[in-house]
C-alpha cells in the first residue's frame, strides 16, 4: 500500500521527524486559506514576506512530478510561489487535471489534492532510505550525497557515492551508526545531532508503522542549517496492516487500478499488465513463472492473478470478471498446481463460473497435482468449450496461439 506526501509527513511528524509546515487542500479556496496561516504575510501587499516562501505539490502516487506537464499544457507539478494569491492560482491549474509524469504512463493520474507547504531554501540535498534487507532479514540504510535524483540513476552513474549500513533487528539503528552515517554523508559538526536525530526518528517509523520502506528524497540541509525530511514516500506490509488500521484508513482507491481494487475485494492479488494472455494461477511463485513462459512462447501477459492456495467457488467466478473486463485480453490460461487447493474443486470451480461468466475468449485450462484425474474428468464431462493442455509449456503454447487467432478473427458485423 502507498500513500500520499502529506500523509508521509504527517507520520513523520508524529516520531519526531522534522519536515516543513504544511497542508492539504482539495479546493483553491482551501489552498489559499492554508497559504495565509502558513506564511509570514504582509497584509499591506498580500505577499508572503523575503523571511518566507511557500510550495504547492501535486499530490499523486507517483514520482517525477516536478518535471511532469498537465494535460491541460500546465507544466509541473511542483511550484514555489510568494503569495496566497498565486497559491490559489497553482491550485486551480493543478486540482482536478490530470498529471503525467515518467512514472504514471501517458494516462497520467487525476490531482485531487495538492499540498500547501513552507518551501525551504536548499543548501544541499541528500537521499536516504531505510529498506527492508530480505538477505539478512534485518533493515537496511542506503544513502547517497547525491539526494534530489533517482537511486537508480546515481547507482548506474556513481555507484561508489552510495552508502549503506546495515542495522542489526534486535539492536535496532545504534547511535553510533547514526553519528557515523552523519559523518559519510557530509554534516558539519553543527549539524551532527540534527541529523542523528532525524535518522534516528526514520528509523524509529519504520520500525513502529510495519514499513518495507521509508524513503526521504531530498533530505536537505537549509542555508540556516535545519536539517529536514523535505519529501517522504513509504510502503507498508499489507500483512501487518491489520495492526495499523490509521495507516489502512488512508488508502487512496483513486489512485489505484479499479481492477486490483475490485481484486482486493475478494482476497486475491492481482496486478494488472499490457498483455492480451489472461492468467488465473494459485501460488506467486507459479503465477510468475506462467508469464515467463508465456513471453517465451512469444506471447504477453495481461496480469499477474494468484487466487491463493485455498480459493473457493466465489473468488474464482470473481477473478473471470476481474479477466474479463479486461479489453485487451483474447485468451484465458488456467493453471493451477494442486496442492492444498484440489484439482477437482478447482475444475468444479472453474465449471460453475463459466456457467456463471460468459467468456468471450478462449480458455486454456493446465491442471496437476492432487486429484488431477477427477479434475480433468470433470471439465471434460462439463461439455464446455474448455482447450485442455498437458503441462505448462504446452498450455502456453496455446494460449499463445488462442490470443493470435482471436485477435486476427474479423469483428462481426
Amino acid at each position: 500500500m502507498n500513500i500520499h506526501e502529506y500523509q508521509a509527513k504527517e507520520l513523520l511528524q508524529k516520531f519526531g521527524v522534522a519536515t516543513p509546515r504544511g497542508k492539504v487542500a482539495s479546493t483553491p479556496d482551501e489552498a489559499e486559506q492554508i497559504a495565509r496561516e502558513l506564511g509570514d504575510v504582509d497584509l499591506a501587499t498580500g505577499r508572503v514576506r523575503p523571511t518566507g516562501g511557500l510550495v504547492v505539490k501535486a499530490q499523486i502516487h507517483a514520482g517525477g512530478r516536478g518535471k511532469g506537464t498537465f494535460t491541460n499544457g500546465f507544466k509541473g507539478g511542483v511550484h514555489l510561489c510568494k503569495s496566497p494569491a498565486e497559491v490559489r492560482e497553482l491550485a486551480n491549474k493543478m486540482l482536478g487535471q490530470t498529471l503525467v509524469t515518467h512514472q504514471t504512463g501517458p494516462a497520467g493520474r487525476v490531482v485531487n489534492k495538492v499540498l500547501v507547504a513552507e518551501s525551504a531554501e536548499i543548501a544541499r540535498e541528500i537521499y536516504f532510505a531505510i529498506l527492508l534487507d530480505r538477505a539478512t532479514a534485518g533493515s537496511l540504510v542506503v544513502a547517497s550525497t547525491e539526494g534530489g535524483v533517482e537511486i537508480e540513476t546515481v547507482a548506474a552513474k556513481s555507484p561508489e557515492k552510495i552508502i549503506r549500513e546495515s542495522i542489526d533487528p534486535l539492536a535496532g539503528l545504534q547511535s553510533f551508526q547514526a553519528r557515523k552515517l552523519a559523518k559519510q554523508l557530509g554534516f558539519d559538526s553543527a549539524q551532527l545531532k540534527a541529523a542523528a536525530k532525524l535518522f534516528d526518528g526514520l528509523f524509529r517509523t519504520f520500525i513502529g508503522l510495519d514499513c518495507s520502506m521509508v524513503e526521504v528524497n531530498p533530505l536537505v540541509v537549509t542555508s540556516k542549517g535545519e536539517v529536514l525530511a523535505l519529501d517522504a514516500k513509504f510502503n507498508f506490509d499489507d500483512n501487518a496492516l491489520y495492526r495499523h488500521p490509521d495507516i489502512a484508513a488512508m488508502r487512496d482507491i483513486a489512485e489505484e487500478d479499479p481492477r486490483e481494487v475490485e481484486a482486493s475485494k475478494h482476497g486475491l492479488n492481482y496486478i494488472g499488465l499490457n498483455g492480451n494472455i489472461a492468467c488465473l494461477v494459485n501460488g506467486a511463485g507459479l503465477a510468475m513463472a506462467t508469464m515467463d513462459i508465456i513471453k517465451f512462447y512469444g506471447g504477453n501477459p495481461a496480469n499477474f492473478l494468484d487466487v491463493g492456495g485455498g480459493a473457493t467457488e466465489e473468488q474464482v467466478t470473481e477473478a473471470f470478471k476481474i479477466l474479463i473486463a479486461d479489453k485487451n485480453v483474447q485468451a484465458i490460461l488456467v493453471n493451477i498446481f494442486g496442492g492444498i487447493m484440489k484439482c477437482d474443486v478447482i475444475a468444479q470451480g472453474i465449471i460453475n463460473a463459466m456457467k456463471t461468466v460468459h467468456l468471450p475468449m478462449p480458455l486454456v485450462v493446465r491442471l496437476e497435482g492432487t486429484n488431477v484425474e477427477a479434475g480433468k474428468k470433470l471439465i471434460v464431462e462439463s461439455g464446455l468449450a474448455v482447450i485442455a493442455a498437458d503441462d505448462l509449456a504446452d498450455a502456453a503454447r496455446k494460449a499463445v496461439a488462442a490470443a493470435s487467432s482471436k485477435s486476427q478473427a474479423p469483428n462481426p458485423k
